[in-house]
């Protein structure tokens, strides 16, 4: 079973979310289909977060857009912790959500921590 239906499926054990917010969410994993009239039949949208650390223990992290969506609809944030990645920078979520609303291709939001990280999140 998928880590991210495994965790779905905790925070329902757990009462955090109902069952009709988890299937919400497991639906938005499973679904490959573009969202948009145009999009490249069969390759949905993704939401990407790299981080290359300064001691070689980089984080990759992909998320398809429609489960970022559907997170968001259902908690009122992302699913991952980007402000305690680069917590010593100030971090336009609003940006952040505006674009993944959008559905926007490219760089989203690319800087460089005092701890000499880089932190880039793309859709792609």
């Amino acid at each position: 079973m998928d880590d991210s239906i495994k965790r779905i499926l905790k925070m329902v054990e757990e009462g955090k979310i109902t069952s009709d917010k988890a299937a919400e969410l497991i639906e938005a994993l499973k679904s490959g289909e573009p969202e948009q009239e145009g999009a490249t039949p069969g390759k949905a949208k993704k939401l990407v977060i790299k981080v290359k650390k300064k001691d070689g223990e980089d984080v990759n992290i992909n998320f398809p857009l429609k489960f970022i969506k559907a997170s968001v609809k259902a908690f009122g944030k992302l699913p991952v912790d980007i402000k305690g990645q680069v917590n010593d920078h100030k971090v336009d979520m609003e940006a952040i959500a505006n674009a993944i609303e959008s559905e926007v291709e490219g760089t989203i939001m690319d800087l460089q921590t005092g701890k000499g990280e880089d932190v880039r999140i793309t859709i792609e």
